[in-house]
């Protein structure tokens, strides 16, 4: 083990991030690069754009949830997530080399249109983002202690992933995002290879009432863990996200709808389960931990977290896949590659205040006044920013003023959520619920990626997404103000832990 790593020094927490800034930073590329790309290379509608976009959600379904039961429970290259943040990583460096050469792909393979290469080649890629973006955050939990040192680590994440995300969007703005997009395969290839094998992971994680000195002795005794493989039902699975069971219902008939090419008179189905959701975010936001067992208390929070953070991502989603549009239609005189321009030196904004306030500002907020309370802040402040860009976003200047606002709201979201959920549930089922709790990133990217694409191309006024975003986030705000404040339970870092079980000091 390194020595920056038993110190938990600020060193290793940049390690620590490297591979999840690797798959941020080809997430922040092909945010800046694919709704571009698909209009003014590929000349594709914003229905359209809004189905490539959908993959993303799909392969996080898929593939967060899986891999994240998967690496719990599996010990590969004396690592139990490093396997896959490697895989991942190698994956998305391909899928980013592919994007600028739709086009090629398309003629070598005879294909008329490129919607179909389109959706394959993202589909892939966020397959591969997904892949390794469970254990990359899952991986900061294994091997820090709860309570501010989790909390750090979760900041430096967004901090260190943030400051490369102004990266790609300054790359973008400047030299245009086909010279982003292959900068990004060499250093999505790098951050995802070479830090995994510097960081040593524990090889034993606690259980529901259970240290890792009880797992030890436990494995001393009995020369094995016993593991409970119950929590991975489809079952349990889908009883731990029931306050998404709205969104999951709206995305599969969203998806057949789609693709079947079906036209449904009226909105009823859209209606019905818009007040299945509220009620069922109510239900999980109003239900008492108090009384309850650790492991219930902490599963009732899960859920309260899963209700709360769910809203704010049609806000923020929506943004990164129509934000061209609206800016096209509230600065009319601005040509395609200007366009491309202004969004990329707007996201760069948003992401230069993502990385800046984590470490600097929302940690030591959150250590004085609470996580949960900071984030709803945070949220507030991100849904004002909105409805200010709604009133005076009519010049590049002004809009990216106010992208600065928004950022406050970003930081958080991609930071705190992440400490105050691994606080709820067991150590040992970290990968799991980590990828449970991403439902609540990707369910919600369905809605933006269907309905709220549908009235994006419906109104003229494209003003109506920067609405949307206020309110969706605003409402999240609130739902966050009743979650209850996770306790620190502060233990020795695992890593550490590990090392004296390896040495027999146990």
């Amino acid at each position: 083990m390194l020595e920056i790593q038993k110190r938990l020094s600020n060193t290793f927490y940049a390690l620590l991030a490297l591979p999840a800034t690797a798959m941020g930073f080809a997430l922040s590329v092909q945010i800046a690069a694919l709704s571009w790309l698909l209009t003014y290379e590929y000349g594709l509608e914003i229905t359209d754009i809004g189905l490539v976009w959908a993959t993303g959600p799909i392969a996080g379904i898929l593939g967060q949830v899986i891999i994240g039961i998967i690496s719990d429970n599996v010990w590969v290259w004396n690592g139990r997530r490093r396997a896959f943040m490697i895989i991942g990583g190698v994956l998305a460096s391909l899928m980013l080399l592919s994007l600028p050469n739709i086009g090629v792909i398309q003629a070598g393979l005879g294909i008329e249109g490129v919607l179909g290469i389109a959706i394959v080649v993202s589909m892939v890629l966020d397959l591969s983002i997904n892949v390794s973006f469970n254990p990359t955050r899952s991986i900061i939990a294994d091997v820090t202690p709860e309570g501010k040192e989790r909390t750090k680590g979760y900041t430096w994440m967004q901090t260190v992933s943030g400051t490369f995300g102004v990266l790609s969007y300054f790359i973008g703005a400047v030299w245009g995002n086909i010279p982003l997009l292959y900068f990004g395969v060499v250093l999505v290839f790098a951050f995802s290879v070479i830090p995994p094998f510097f960081i040593k992971e524990p090889k034993y994680l606690g259980r529901y009432g259970e240290s890792e000195e009880d797992i030890a002795k436990e494995v001393q005794e009995k020369g094995e863990v016993e593991i409970d493989r119950s929590e991975s039902s489809i079952f349990n699975i889908l009883k731990n996200i029931r306050p998404l069971w709205g969104f999951l219902a709206y995305g599969i008939y969203a998806i057949i709808k789609r693709v079947s090419g079906a036209e449904f008179e009226g909105y009823y189905f859209e209606i019905a389960v818009l007040v299945v959701t509220i009620y069922l975010i109510g239900e999980a936001l109003f239900k008492s931990e108090e009384g309850k067992s650790k492991e219930e208390a902490g599963k009732i929070g899960f859920q309260k977290v899963l209700a709360a953070h769910s809203f704010s991502w049609i806000g923020a989603q929506s943004m990164f896949i129509y934000m061209f549009s609206f800016i096209d239609f509230r600065m009319p005189d601005l040509t395609d590659d200007e366009i491309g321009s202004v969004v990329n030196w707007g996201f760069l904004s948003l992401n230069l205040v993502a990385a800046i306030i984590p470490v600097l500002a929302l940690g030591p907020l959150a250590n004085k006044f609470g996580r949960v309370r900071t984030h709803a802040v945070a949220l507030a402040i991100m849904a004002f920013g909105y409805a200010v860009i709604a009133l005076l976003g009519d010049s590049p200047y002004v809009f990216y003023a106010l992208m600065l606002i928004v950022g406050v709201g970003w930081a958080s979201i991609i930071s705190l959520p992440f400490a105050i959920m691994s606080q709820k549930i067991a150590q040992n089922q970290m990968g799991l619920y980590m990828g449970l709790f991403n439902l609540s990133v990707v369910l919600p990217q369905l809605v933006s990626s269907f309905a709220v694409g549908d009235l994006v191309q419906a109104f003229d006024n494209k003003t109506i997404l920067m609405i949307i975003c206020s309110i969706t986030v605003g409402f999240s705000a609130v739902a966050w103000f009743l979650v209850k404040e996770p306790k620190d339970e502060m233990t020795e870092n695992p890593a550490v832990l590990d090392e004296k079980i390896d040495k027999e000091e146990i």
